[in-house]
């Protein structure tokens, strides 16, 4: 066992490091032009040391270094109460809060329109064409036509979010269940209609056991959509709230430091959402398994 985690984890941390050192590389590449023309020229006489410093050290970088990003994310965390605009906390919230009620309205259109699909033939050619026709529509094209039209309605704060995230969400969850809920091998269906199971029955007994491997997956995709699709409904609205807000107040000022806090503090979210879900696999498979 210790064997295998060396080989998982030695090249992990290979790359990882080699990722790392190319990124101070970039940094101080991009940045060494602002750093002498603002820091250095003024000085007079400086080093190379002098320069690499300055350029890691920038207020307004072009690329910040990672110590500089980690360093943004603590003082934002602990310099500031939770509810201040100014705490990375706070906006986390406000994004993962819009990003999961799309999750689960995804979730359930997705398995809803499965079930309809798989039970009706009708709906097979009728539906499922246009599900996959509309994923050809850029998100940044359907965002604002959401907002504006659920705003007339007078809908506003997380739900336009998160119908933007469910439109995001669908889609995998849809594909992965039609696929998983066909699985089950003819000898299967079989033996249920032999023992004339109704069709709830035959869905939980044999057609849902066979889906899950097909739909955490689905589920694992459609929750790093959907919050991405929660951070794109953020831009347009002009929130005060949100990590897509914190982007888009960082662009408006040319802070990048802010920018690249709030990206790093938005891959953090998804790998904890994305973490939870195969959490969730885990024990429900487990369980799954131990009933057999």
């Amino acid at each position: 066992m210790i064997l295998t985690l060396r080989n998982h984890t030695v090249p992990v941390a290979v790359v990882a490091l080699a990722g790392l050192v190319s990124w101070y590389l970039l940094a101080i590449a991009l940045n060494a032009h602002g750093a002498i023309d603002r820091t250095l020229a003024p000085r007079g006489t400086w080093g190379a040391w002098d320069l690499i410093t300055t350029t890691l050290n920038l207020q307004r970088p072009i690329l910040p270094a990672p110590h500089q990003i980690l360093l943004e994310i603590w003082n934002s965390v602990t310099h500031y109460p939770v509810t201040s605009p100014r705490n990375l906390l706070l906006h986390t919230a406000v994004t993962a809060s819009a990003a999961v009620t799309g999750f689960v309205m995804g979730v359930l259109l997705g398995l809803v329109l499965a079930i309809c699909i798989v039970h009706s033939p009708t709906l097979d050619k009728a539906l499922l064409p246009w599900i996959v026709a509309s994923q050809t529509v850029p998100v940044l094209a359907i965002a604002p036509i959401v907002l504006i039209i659920l705003g007339s309605l007078g809908i506003t704060g997380l739900l336009p979010k998160a119908t933007i995230a469910m439109y995001l969400c669908f889609f995998p969850v849809t594909i992965a269940a039609v696929q998983g809920l066909r699985g089950p091998q003819r000898l299967e269906m079989e033996l249920v209609y032999t023992y004339a199971a109704s069709r709830i029955d035959t869905f939980w007994m044999v057609r849902l056991p066979a889906a899950l491997p097909f739909l955490f997956p689905a589920l694992r995709v459609a929750i790093a959509s959907g919050l991405v699709g929660t951070m794109v409904a953020e831009l347009p609205t002009g929130a005060q709230a949100g990590l897509g807000a914190r982007l888009l107040t960082g662009s408006y000022y040319g802070n990048t430091l802010q920018i690249w806090a709030a990206l790093v503090m938005a891959s953090l979210l998804g790998v904890a959402l994305t973490g939870l879900v195969s959490l969730a696999e885990f024990g429900v498979m487990r369980r799954y398994k131990g009933r057999r």
